[in-house]
């Protein structure tokens, strides 16, 4: 069975790689956080695939929270201290899983790679 874990990212935020990559990760690390131990134990043994898509907008990120709670699907929404670029209280990527593969792509599979 294979697992894997996605990462939503705003499009139009146009953020700076690095930036993206900072945010990225703080969806992949507290979505993990939040998944049980067994699973990600799992998730770690096949490689911790992870993959990053693009969603347009605020709008659309949060329509795909919801389809993921919808779908039992563990998930975290990150929001943006603003420190640097981002005004504080932006919300920016949504973590989804590790979870199996085929539950997570019920969800996201109509959605481009950043």
């Amino acid at each position: 069975m294979e697992y894997k874990q996605v990462i939503l990212a705003r499009a139009d935020l146009k953020l700076p790689k690095g930036k993206l990559a900072v945010q990225a990760a703080h969806a992949s690390v507290e979505a993990v956080l939040k998944t049980p131990e067994w699973k990600t134990s799992e998730w770690r043994l096949e490689g911790a695939k992870k993959v990053v898509l693009k969603v347009k907008d605020e709008e659309e990120l949060l329509n795909y929270k919801q389809l993921a709670e919808d779908a039992n699907l563990i998930n975290t929404l990150i929001t943006d201290a603003g420190k640097t670029v981002i005004a504080p209280g932006t919300k920016t990527c949504v973590g989804i899983g590790p979870d199996k593969e085929e539950l997570i792509d019920k969800v996201t599979s109509k959605l481009k790679m950043v």
